[in-house]
């Protein structure tokens, strides 16, 4: 069974920075795109950044380009998104996701608010 689990979500002040990662277990990690989310209250849930298996390719959302860095590490089955220059608007939910064989899967999250 495929498990997502986030962390490193908190507190910060406008401009500062987090790190977050994603944890992944039950599945080789190595031959998956990873994505991140984003859920803010009373917003539908919108795409942060993705990266493909090798690290190779990444896109991000306007919103964030320029201030997040998506990675990961397949040696430790792990990814992993920057945020710097942190903005009130980035207050939100953060997600992580696999899509494998057509189906997504979805970590429970990690809550992200700075404030100004």
């Amino acid at each position: 069974q495929v498990q997502l689990v986030e962390s490193g979500g908190g507190l910060v002040q406008a401009g500062g920075s987090l790190r977050l990662s994603c944890a992944v277990s039950g599945r080789s990690f190595s031959s998956l795109a990873m994505n991140w989310f984003r859920q803010a209250p009373g917003k539908e849930r919108e795409f942060v950044a993705s990266i493909n298996w090798s690290g190779s390719i990444r896109n991000y959302a306007n919103s964030v380009k320029g201030r997040f860095t998506i990675s990961r590490d397949n040696a430790r089955n792990m990814g992993d998104l920057q945020g710097n220059s942190l903005k009130p608007e980035d207050t939100a939910v953060y997600y992580c996701n696999v899509k494998i064989d057509g189906i997504n899967y979805w970590g429970k999250g990690t809550q992200v608010t700075v404030s100004s």
